[in-house]
């Protein structure tokens, strides 16, 4: 996930749409839906600490975001209106959610029909909870 230093020159929240735009100094922009931000969370609350770990995240299609706090010139934290909040968005990991949201995407809608839902089902259903407290399985 390397990418060059880019700094974003723009960001707007639309919580009508449930998106965020966007804009960087290279001239690229971004409209990325709230749900791709919510599912591909940097925190370990999502992707655990290491690969395997990642924790499935089902019932997202209608979050929105409650507040986005910005850390200090790299960063953004958003607070989502389903209560989570631990996610670092580095400027970094943005441009890439951005440059490969159609993959991503389609690889969020694979992984809940492997876990027994259809492509729409899971994004509506509740989150099973997991065993513990998230770093042990």
């Amino acid at each position: 996930m390397t990418t060059p230093n880019r700094h974003p020159t723009a960001i707007e929240v639309h919580k009508a749409s449930r998106t965020l735009d966007i804009a960087f100094d290279d001239g690229s922009a971004f409209t990325l839906p709230l749900e791709l931000l919510r599912v591909y969370s940097p925190s370990a609350e999502v992707r655990g600490h290491g690969p395997g770990q990642e924790t499935l995240q089902t019932g997202k299609r209608e979050v929105n975001l409650a507040g986005l706090e910005q850390v200090g010139n790299y960063a953004v934290r958003p607070v989502f209106s389903d209560g989570h909040d631990t996610g670092i968005y580095t400027w970094e990991h943005l441009y890439w959610l951005g440059a490969n949201q159609e993959a991503l995407w389609e690889d969020y809608l694979r992984q809940l029909e492997a876990a027994g839902f259809t492509r729409e089902s899971g994004r509506d259903a509740p989150m099973i909870a997991a065993g513990g407290g998230g770093c042990a399985h």
